[in-house]
């Protein structure tokens, strides 16, 4: 039995257990309250269940390359401050649109502080419209994404409109990413394609510490930090804190990064994945022999090239044994999916040595 035919036969609002076709979900919708994790860990955790995609297409727009993908209309949490709010899944609410944003030329992730709207017409005129939250999935990656309202089968054409940045950004991309851009992208939204996204329950996996691995689709980037070994400086050392992973450089000739002396910079990512973890408020403070050099100053959120999405922050030249102290006083203002939702809310104060 194919899934959409289990939809169909039994109803979007009323699913009987359907063991072998949706895992079964005992007469709920499979979308509208799908199974939640009890107790779940302040941690990136495996979810209870993980939804599939498909893609509308990939094009490019300006300095920006696209993809629009949907899956099933599903909950979100967003982020307000330290707050967490859930999104739950509307009765009009018809699939759920996914935009991913990169730089054309290097491949890198785009999270932008300006944001992503989308627009879907049919025939000419609006039917929904919605600004796309920045987002974190384990199989996505960081996207923007919402749920969205269509008028029924048919053709429609969706516009996503990328704002230009006012993000720090060095290297090549100083002077790039300024301009807002439209994609726009031509689809057929057909109830039969929707109901054959995979759905996949995870059972007694549900719950434990990892995520599940993201989803390889037409090359499309997912926003994994660079390697360590890629990245220029030199590695102070990796620490955790709110589950988060925190790599500290310092490159002593900074110029690249507008930096007169050394160049500080940290790359916050997820664990297990290592996406990058963007929109966080990062601080630090850098002290020699008692001294302080640097008191409680916040890191720049920084687009580059090569470091990909960081936090930096030009300083003196930094000597042996000086220590770096760091702290989040933002956490990451980022919509996740299931699985993400808990972490990344309370973090201990750092340290590195140089």
């Amino acid at each position: 039995m194919k899934r959409r035919d289990a939809l169909k036969t039994l109803g979007l609002g009323a699913l009987a257990t359907t063991a072998g076709c949706l895992g079964g979900f005992e007469r709920q919708s499979a979308w509208r309250d799908p199974p939640l994790v009890e107790n779940r860990p302040t941690a990136v955790y495996l979810p209870a269940i993980t939804e599939g995609m498909k893609m509308y297409g990939m094009t490019t727009a300006g300095s920006y390359g696209v993809a629009l993908t949907y899956s099933y209309p599903h909950r979100f949490w967003s982020v307000a401050g330290g707050e967490l709010q859930k999104t739950v899944v509307e009765a009009d609410d018809t699939l759920h649109l996914m935009a991913s944003v990169w730089d054309a030329e290097t491949g890198t992730i785009l999270p932008l502080d300006s944001g992503v709207s989308i627009e879907i017409l049919q025939d000419g005129s609006l039917v929904s419209e919605e600004v796309a939250y920045p987002m974190l999935s384990q199989q996505m990656g960081v996207h923007y994404g919402s749920n969205y309202e269509l008028d029924g089968e048919g053709d429609y054409e969706a516009r996503v409109q990328v704002g230009g940045t006012t993000l720090h950004r060095t290297g090549s991309f100083a002077e790039r990413f300024e301009t807002a851009e439209t994609a726009t992208f031509s689809f057929e939204f057909d109830t039969d394609e929707l109901y054959d996204v995979e759905l996949t329950r995870l059972g007694d996996r549900a719950g434990q510490r990892g995520a599940i691995s993201p989803m390889e689709m037409m090359n499309m980037p997912t926003g994994v930090a660079p390697a360590i070994s890629d990245l220029s400086g030199t590695h102070l050392g990796r620490q955790t804190s709110g589950d988060a992973l925190f790599d500290c450089f310092v490159v002593d000739d900074g110029a690249r990064f507008d930096a007169d002396e050394s160049y500080l910079y940290v790359s916050a990512r997820t664990p297990h994945n290592e996406f990058v973890l963007p929109m966080m408020g990062l601080r630090a403070t850098v002290e020699r022999d008692g001294e302080t050099l640097v008191d409680d100053v916040q890191l720049r959120r920084t687009l580059d090239p090569d470091l990909s999405y960081h936090y930096g922050l030009p300083v003196e030249s930094l000597e042996s044994g000086d220590t770096i102290d760091l702290s989040v006083d933002v956490p990451p203002q980022i919509a996740r999916h299931d699985g993400y939702e808990t972490a990344f809310f309370e973090f201990e104060p750092m340290s590195f040595e140089r």
